[in-house]
Parts: C-alpha cells; sequence; structure tokens
C-alpha cells in the first residue's frame, strides 16, 4: 500500500499573492513619482523666476478646498447613512424582495458606509477646489464706494461676495440632496420606510431624519430664492443687463415672497419631524409650487403685457438710464470727450498746413504686408522668421518722437529639415538674434522699408542706445519648446549665436550667461525634465553640464499668464527696445461679469477683427474690464516683472492681497519703459464694441436706438471687421500730436449706409518721466461727425478708390503679367478740417519670391481721389498742386533715372535704363488696347476683339521686357522685383 502526498497549495497561492501585491506597489510608486515630477518640474520652474509664492498659494488653496468640499461632502453622508442604520427597526418585518436585496448588500455593507461618503467627497472636492479663487476673492475683496441704484449695496458685493454665496448655496443643495437620498435608500433597505397595500408607513426616526433634511434644504432654496433678487442686478433682461421695471416691480418682490413662503414651509417640516403629521408640509410644498407658477410666471407676464408693454418707454428710462451711467463706468468710457465735428469735403490748397505734423507721421508701411519684404531682406538664413503681421512701435530718434514696424528676429527649426535632431534643436540652435525696426513713414526710392536697426551683427539707432545693447532673444513668441544652454567659462561655446564671424568664418558661437531656467546640472532634475519631454537624450547627452540649464515655456504670454494667472492677457505682445535689453511688453486685464446694471458684452467677438479673426479667451461674456496690469518679459534671460497699473481696479486690490509681493509699484517703471508702454488694443476694441450702443448721453436715445453705430469691415476682409490702428496724431482740440490709436463708426443695422458717424481716438501715450503716467494717457476723444455732410466711410472709399479709372487701368495691367496688387490698411485722419483716408499700394510678384514694395499711394477727402506715386505726390494732386502737408516721404523720387551729372561709382553694377516716355508709350498702348478689346466684346465683335487682343499681348510683353531692364513709370520696376 502506497500513499501519496497532497499537493501543497498554499505556497504558489502565497507567491501569486506576493507577487500581484509587489506590482500593485510597484505601479503605484510609478504613478506616484509621474505625479510628483510633474509637479517638482513646475515648483524648479516658478522658483527660478522667482514666482513661488503664486505657486505655493495655489497649492495652498486647492488643497485647502478640496479638503473642505470632501469632508463638507462626506461627513453629512456618512451622518446620514449611519443614523439611517443605527436607527433602523430590529424587528420588521420585510419583504421578501427585501430579504434578497440585503443578502445582497450585507457582506458589503461596511464597505459602502465607508465607501459612499468618500466617493461623493472626492467629487466635492475637486469641485471646491475649483471655485477656490472665488473663495479667496471674497475672503480678500474690498469695497468700491459705488452704490448699486437698487438695493444701495456696494458694488464689490456683486464681485466678490455674491459669486461666493451662489458657489456655497449650490454646493449645499447638492449635500442635502445627496443625504436625503442615500437616507432613502438605507431607510427602505432596512425597513424603515415600507411600502406596500397602498399605504406608506415611515418609522419615527426615518421621519425625523427626512422631514430635517427636507426642512434644512428649503431654508438654502428659501436663500437662493434671496439671493436671485441680487443676481437680477447681473442677468440679462429683454434689452439691457440689469433690473428692468418688470424685475424691479415683480420679478424681485416674487422672489421675497417665494423665500419667505419657501422658509415657512421648511419650518413646517421641523414640526413634521416632532408630530409626525405629514400632510401640513406637503400641502405647503404644493402651494410653495403654485405660488413660483403665480408669482414668478403669471403674474409677471400680466405686469408686462397690461401694464408694460403699453407705457414700456415711459416705464423703463430709468432703468436704461441705470444701465447707460453703469455700463460706461464699468468699461472705463464714461470720461468720453465729445466733440461735433462738421467735416468739410471740399478741397483746396494748402488746406493741410496747420496739420502737418500729423500728415509726417502718416504710416505708409503696412505691418501686416510688409513681412514677406523685411523677411527676404533681413532673414539672412532659412532658421529665422519675423512675426506676422509686424509689430507697431515708437522711439526717440534725433529728439523726435519715430513710429516704428518692429519684429524680433526669431528662430524658425522647422527650415532644418534633416538636420532637426535633438543635438541641433535643443543645444545648438537656441535663440534668435537682434530686433528689425523700419520707419512708419518712410520709404526708399525703389518701395522698401527704411531701417533704423537692422543686420547680424546688429547696428542702428536702437542698439546705439544706453550701453552693452543685448541682441540675443531666448524668449519669444516662436522660441523652441525647451533648451538647454549654460556651460563653464572654460568650455567652448556651442550655441550658434549668428551666421557669420570674424576672419571669414562661417558662424560664431555663444554661451548662455544669465539666469533663464531651472538647473539640470543634477540627474534627478535631469530625469525630472526627460519624463516631462518624453526625452532620454536629456539623461545621456555628454554636453549637458554642472550650470546647464532648461528653458521652456518661452513665449511671453505664457511665462505672464504663469505669473499672474488672474489676467486676461492682450492678444497682442509687442516686443521694445528698453534700457539696452529688449523686452516683450503684456498688457493684462481684469474682468468680471458681476457688475450691477452693466451691459455684457462677448469679449471673443469684441477683439475680433481682421489680424486676429479667432481670439481664445477664458472669460468670454463679461460686463467690467481694467488694463490692471503692465508686464515685462524680458528676450534675453525670461525675467517677468508686472506693475500695478490701475491701482484703483477692486479687482487688483483684491488680487494683491491673494498674491502679496507679486507686483512692482508704477514707481518702479523707468522712463524708457514708460515711453513704450501703449493703450492696449483688445482694451480699445471692447470700449469701441459698447460705445456703438453707449456713445449716446441720454436714456431715451439708447432705449430707441435712433443713433447706433458699429464698427465698419475691413476694406480688404469684408467678413471681418477692420482693426484699430495706432498713429501719432493731432485730434482736434489737442494741442500737440500725441501716439494715439483710432477707429471708425458708421451706421448700426444691415444694408445702412456706409458713411462716417464718429471718430474715436484714445491718447496711447504714457509718458517718458520715471514712474509718472502722462496725464492725457487714455483719454477718449470721439468726434460725432455732423449727419448733414456725409462724409464716405471705409467700405465706400475703398470702392471709389477701385473704380478709379487710374488705379483700376494699374491694377489691370499688371495683373497681366506676373505681379499681384495689395491694399495696404486703409487709415482715417480727421486733418484739413476734414477726414483724410491714406492707402498705400504694394506691388509683389506672383512667384515663389514674394517683395512687396510700395509703389503707389491712395487718398481721398470727400468725393475727390489722387493716385501718385509717393504720399507727398498724392496730397499735393489732391489738394490743388500744394497741400501744405509735410510727409515722411518727401522728396522721395522713386526709382529714379540715373542722373547723367551724378558722380559714377566704378565699382556699382551697371544697370540697364530705358527712356521713360518709352515706357510711359508702352502702357498707354495697354491701356489703348484694354479698353478696345472691352469695347469689342460687348459689341459681340469677334473680329475686333482677337485684334484687341492681340495689341494688348503686344503691349504687356513690352511692359514685361522693360520691367527686366529696369525701367518703369519714373524709371523703376512696375511689378516690384
Amino acid at each position: 500500500m502506497t500513499t501519496t502526498s497532497p499537493p501543497n497549495q498554499a505556497t504558489p497561492s502565497t507567491s501569486r499573492r506576493a507577487i500581484t501585491i509587489t506590482l500593485a506597489i510597484i505601479a503605484a510608486l510609478v504613478v506616484a513619482f509621474f505625479a510628483f515630477s510633474n509637479l517638482y518640474a513646475d515648483w524648479l520652474w516658478y522658483e527660478q523666476l522667482g514666482f513661488d509664492s503664486v505657486l505655493v498659494t495655489q497649492w495652498t488653496a486647492r488643497v485647502t478646498m478640496f479638503l473642505v468640499g470632501f469632508f463638507a461632502m462626506a461627513v453629512p453622508v456618512w451622518i446620514a447613512i449611519q443614523l439611517a442604520y443605527r436607527l433602523r427597526p430590529v424587528y420588521a418585518r420585510l419583504s421578501s424582495q427585501l430579504d434578497r436585496y440585503q443578502e445582497v448588500v450585507e457582506p458589503l455593507r461596511r464597505l459602502a458606509m465607508w465607501g459612499i461618503p468618500a466617493f461623493f467627497g472626492f467629487f466635492a472636492g475637486f469641485a471646491a477646489s475649483s471655485q477656490w479663487e472665488t473663495t479667496w476673492l471674497w475672503l480678500n475683496g474690498v469695497a468700491t464706494d459705488v452704490a448699486d441704484p437698487e438695493f444701495g449695496l456696494d458694488t464689490g458685493f456683486y464681485l466678490f461676495a455674491m459669486p461666493f454665496y451662489s458657489a456655497v448655496v449650490g454646493f449645499v443643495s447638492a449635500v442635502l440632496l445627496i443625504c436625503l437620498l442615500v437616507t432613502a435608500v438605507v431607510s427602505y433597505l432596512y425597513g424603515s420606510v415600507r411600502v406596500g397595500q397602498r399605504e406608506l408607513r415611515i418609522s419615527k426616526s426615518a421621519r425625523i431624519q427626512l422631514a430635517v433634511l427636507a426642512g434644512l434644504y428649503l431654508l438654502v432654496q428659501a436663500a437662493s430664492l434671496w439671493l436671485d433678487r441680487y443676481r437680477n442686478l447681473v442677468e440679462d433682461s429683454d434689452r439691457i443687463t440689469g433690473a428692468s421695471y418688470i424685475d424691479v416691480n415683480a420679478i424681485i418682490p416674487g422672489q421675497a415672497i417665494l423665500a419667505v413662503i419657501a422658509a415657512l414651509v421648511a419650518v413646517l417640516f421641523f414640526v413634521t419631524a416632532i408630530i409626525g403629521r405629514w400632510r401640513y408640509p406637503l400641502i405647503a410644498t404644493a402651494l410653495l409650487i403654485v405660488s413660483s407658477l403665480v408669482v414668478g410666471v403669471a403674474y409677471p407676464w400680466f405686469v408686462f403685457n397690461v401694464q408694460v408693454r403699453p407705457n414700456q418707454q415711459t416705464l423703463e428710462m430709468p432703468y436704461f438710464e441705470r444701465n447707460l451711467e453703469a455700463t460706461k463706468a464699468a468699461y472705463g468710457i464714461d470720461d468720453l470727450e465729445r466733440t461735433d465735428f462738421e467735416a468739410v469735403t471740399d478741397v483746396e490748397p494748402g488746406q493741410l498746413r496747420e496739420d502737418a505734423d500729423t500728415t509726417a507721421s502718416i504710416r505708409i508701411m503696412d505691418p501686416a504686408i510688409i513681412n514677406p519684404t523685411v523677411r527676404q531682406i533681413e532673414q539672412y538664413r532659412s532658421y529665422y522668421q519675423f512675426t506676422d503681421p509686424l509689430d507697431v512701435d515708437r522711439y526717440e530718434i534725433d529728439g523726435q518722437s519715430q513710429d516704428a514696424v518692429v519684429s524680433v528676429r526669431e528662430l524658425n527649426l522647422d527650415q532644418l529639415g534633416n538636420a532637426a535632431s535633438w543635438y541641433n534643436t535643443t543645444l545648438v540652435y537656441t535663440h534668435g538674434y537682434g530686433l528689425v525696426a523700419a520707419k512708419g513713414n518712410e520709404r526708399t526710392a525703389d518701395g522698401n522699408p527704411v531701417f533704423i536697426e537692422r543686420g547680424i551683427p546688429v547696428t542702428g539707432e536702437l542698439s546705439e542706445i544706453g550701453d552693452g545693447f543685448e541682441p540675443r532673444v531666448y524668449f519669444g513668441e516662436y522660441s523652441p519648446t525647451y533648451s538647454i544652454v549654460g556651460a563653464p567659462a572654460d568650455r567652448a561655446p556651442i550655441e550658434l549665436d549668428y551666421p557669420s564671424g570674424e576672419d571669414g568664418a562661417n558662424e560664431t558661437k555663444t554661451t548662455f550667461e544669465g539666469d533663464g531656467g531651472p538647473s539640470v546640472g543634477n540627474m534627478f532634475n535631469r530625469l525630472i525634465y526627460a519624463l516631462k519631454f518624453q526625452a532620454t537624450d536629456l539623461l545621456f547627452s555628454d554636453a549637458i553640464n554642472d550650470d546647464s540649464q532648461i528653458l521652456y515655456d518661452r513665449d511671453p504670454l505664457t511665462r505672464v499668464q504663469k505669473a499672474a494667472p488672474y489676467l486676461e492677457l492682450d492678444n497682442d505682445p509687442y516686443p521694445s527696445v528698453v534700457d539696452g535689453r529688449i523686452v516683450w511688453i503684456v498688457d493684462g486685464y481684469t474682468l468680471s461679469s458681476n457688475y450691477p446694471y452693466s451691459s455684457t458684452v462677448s469679449l471673443s467677438d469684441a477683439i475680433s477683427d481682421s489680424t486676429n479673426p479667432t481670439p481664445t479667451v477664458a472669460l468670454d461674456n463679461i460686463n467690467y474690464i481694467r488694463n490692471s496690469v503692465k508686464a515685462t518679459v524680458d528676450a534675453y534671460d525670461g525675467s517677468v516683472t508686472l506693475y500695478a497699473w490701475d491701482t484703483e481696479d477692486p479687482l487688483l486690490q483684491a488680487w494683491q492681497k491673494v498674491y502679496p509681493s507679486t507686483l512692482e509699484p508704477i514707481s518702479e517703471m523707468s522712463g524708457e519703459l514708460m515711453s513704450h508702454v501703449r493703450y492696449p488694443t483688445d482694451l480699445f476694441k471692447v470700449q469701441r464694441a459698447m460705445l456703438g450702443n453707449y456713445h449716446v448721453e441720454d436714456a431715451q436715445s439708447l432705449y430707441q436706438r435712433d443713433n447706433a453705430w458699429k464698427t465698419p469691415n475691413d476694406p480688404q476682409e469684408d467678413s471681418q471687421l477692420q482693426p484699430p490702428y495706432y498713429l501719432t496724431m493731432q485730434m482736434p482740440g489737442q494741442e500737440n500730436p500725441a501716439y494715439s490709436m483710432f477707429t471708425t463708426f458708421i451706421p448700426g443695422g444691415e444694408d445702412t449706409r456706409n458713411v462716417l458717424m464718429g471718430y474715436l481716438a484714445v491718447d496711447s501715450d504714457a509718458g517718458a518721466e520715471d514712474g509718472t503716467k502722462a496725464e492725457d494717457y487714455g483719454s477718449l476723444r470721439m468726434l460725432i461727425v455732423d449727419a448733414e455732410t456725409p462724409v464716405p466711410g471705409p467700405g465706400q472709399v475703398q470702392n471709389t478708390f477701385n473704380a478709379d479709372p487710374g488705379v483700376s487701368s494699374f491694377v489691370n495691367i499688371l495683373q497681366q503679367g506676373q505681379s499681384q496688387v495689395l491694399n495696404g490698411n486703409l487709415l482715417t485722419l480727421p486733418v484739413g478740417g476734414g477726414l483724410l483716408y491714406v492707402q498705400p499700394v504694394f506691388v509683389q510678384s506672383s512667384g515663389a519670391t514674394k517683395l512687396p514694395t510700395l509703389q503707389k499711394v491712395l487718398v481721398g477727402f470727400g468725393d475727390e481721389v489722387a493716385f501718385e506715386d509717393t504720399l507727398q505726390d498724392a496730397l499735393d494732386v489732391l489738394f490743388g498742386g500744394d497741400s501744405g502737408a509735410v510727409t515722411g516721404d518727401e522728396g522721395v523720387t522713386p526709382a529714379d533715372p540715373i542722373d547723367p551729372d551724378a558722380p559714377v561709382d566704378p565699382d556699382a553694377p551697371v544697370t540697364p535704363v530705358v527712356p521713360v516716355d518709352e515706357y510711359q508709350s508702352a502702357l498707354d498702348a495697354a491701356r489703348d488696347a484694354m479698353t478696345a478689346r472691352q469695347a469689342a466684346l460687348q459689341a459681340g465683335d469677334l473680329t475686333a476683339f482677337a485684334e484687341a487682343d492681340k495689341d494688348l499681348t503686344a503691349a504687356v510683353e513690352t511692359l514685361l521686357r522693360l520691367s527686366e531692364q529696369g525701367a518703369g513709370t519714373d524709371g523703376g520696376s512696375t511689378d516690384g522685383e
């Protein structure tokens, strides 16, 4: 007889369990390390930038609010479950179905009693965490000393307290509803609530618990109804934002009545918890529902149709007046300076003499068009690029303010092709180089920009300002995702500085010497960033050393947004040379949608135009905006400085308490920085959007919309609004020209006349004194154009330009060849007692190489139009031979033939010159042939059409031959090549 030992089952089972536990622990550690690595990378970035207090504040607030939300939800739910279970009837007779439910639930009961509260607690914690900013603003809110016209409450209540109270009421309502739900389920499962034989039986303990919860819920709803009374002042009514007549006289009193009724019903539920009679609170609840229909729906409907509609204008006037005043205050347009402007439309010699300072600064170099020209002249290598469109700034040159078109030369790593290895894109190509600036009001003889700063290495007026100009651009709008820079002084540089060098070298190398990013000099930090950027090369590259730094999040908007997360940033940051450094200047806004009686606007719609058709914003529907912060980002080391620009803004005052020590006072701004600060574009766009309706001075006009305006569409992009423009000019009533931004208005509505109704300008010059804002900065000036003398609007003027025989002939002839005609920005200027339109016209090849050059300038005044080679010539022709104006291109003769008496440079290349009369003859022949061809086509004479077409072809071939030889209408090229 043999015996066999039973198999040992315990060992494999124990091994599998140990392996499973080990793998779970490893997986948890890996997940935890990934989470830690992200948090630690953020900490390193903020600490290096000097804004670690911002991150600490956010982490502290989020964790605190998560814990508050978690326990505020989990504890009441846990108590509700515990009470419902512990107070269950012990000997209750349950149905067989409930017995089966309990058999399923009972093994999981202990887990459910803790798991369900934790489950809801986590969701509530995350929801509360997302509301930390609302809570912190409430804790740090300030008074505005402005009372709302209905309840007399400080507007700070609406900006800070009301959003918090609304969030609390919503949160508490959710907690009570979930407590009611779990109480009902547990009570039903364990027999405290029994349904059967057409009756409902509730035990005493369940009755008390359910009645108390229902009473608390109704009390919260009463508080919500009471709070709704105040919310009426920030919600849109029929035509305005804020409480109208029907709100004040029907809805708000109704909400107060319903709040009282809800509180009384809550008291009845508390009474039921004691005496056990459900009839009274249930009847009262039904009456509450009926009352809400009568008081909240039927009565307002009755008041509107019987009382308001027949007398709407009379009854609504006080509320439209409230809306008018509040909207102007909330958008900063209450100090608008209005001037009635009787525009003249006739022209006469010398008419612009008194406006010579303005005409001298008219920008004829369009930043939206000349980017290809600047790129062709200043790019040097394919891996450089410029912003498109270019930016606009101004500089003091030889004691005179000079409007300029500017851009920094940044990297374009997409052009590296096969050379785009990790080593090259991370360690070699790390930065752009230099800033290019051209005069906005001048041109060369061949139609190119006149540069005041250019080249590699940099040369010009701007790099000579101050000592030690730093041209390198490590932080810009197109910087690489990340770069690794820095090395000991004895190590050979590997970063490409610029593509030229001494003694015929192909390139110059450099090493970053600033403090621009977190250190990756140790292996742990390298591991952190290898995980962040999914790049193992970070771990194994020999080029990384103890002094290495990693630069990332390099876009100026990104850096400012992370340093000041409470700001909405302007979409147009721009570079300037300040104290020998290239810095990006960024405007930051504080926004709200809770300013009482102020009308709401869609921020994305208001700032959308042909230069920014699809903007993205964090908060879209707003009714309050302030340019509260000016920020700078150093293009070399990425340092961010925030300046408190509008210290009277209550939102900024509150955020300064939330993030102390992150903002510098305006007194710290240097005079040179102040000279480059400007009135922000997006704020001006929002203000002009509101002024379309709110330029009026009385509520009756606002109600009747008898003088509504709108911003005209861009004549070049008819589906988008025309953008505002910066220009140094002198408005009627101003003593001196000032750097300003302007826009125009035409009648509102659809299919209306395209005539000017208003002209808005804002003084954008902040001055040049240390820490002192210019007195007139931000002054809004509105010209109200007299309707008796219609002045054509931009769209009408553009049509007039296009229909002019000289213009159309010029365009058609060029389009027969290999050229394209590009119309520049159509500027509107209040000079000469009327409104002058100026539009530069550029010509570029239709081939692969785009080089737009300024060839013509269109001007219009009243019904008169002129089309000449220079702005000076065009104005003189328009105003009878002598406009009296002085322009930036005065004295420029486009592409003059070579003067035979001029000294000859023996090293200069020889360019064939064709007499002007030969070119003009060919031009006239082409024009005559086009006219004959069109006439033959309309007459149906195919023979004549063929002959005219043959003549046109011959004339165009002659023009192209002359163009290749360098001739033009005045001896220059017609196609801009």
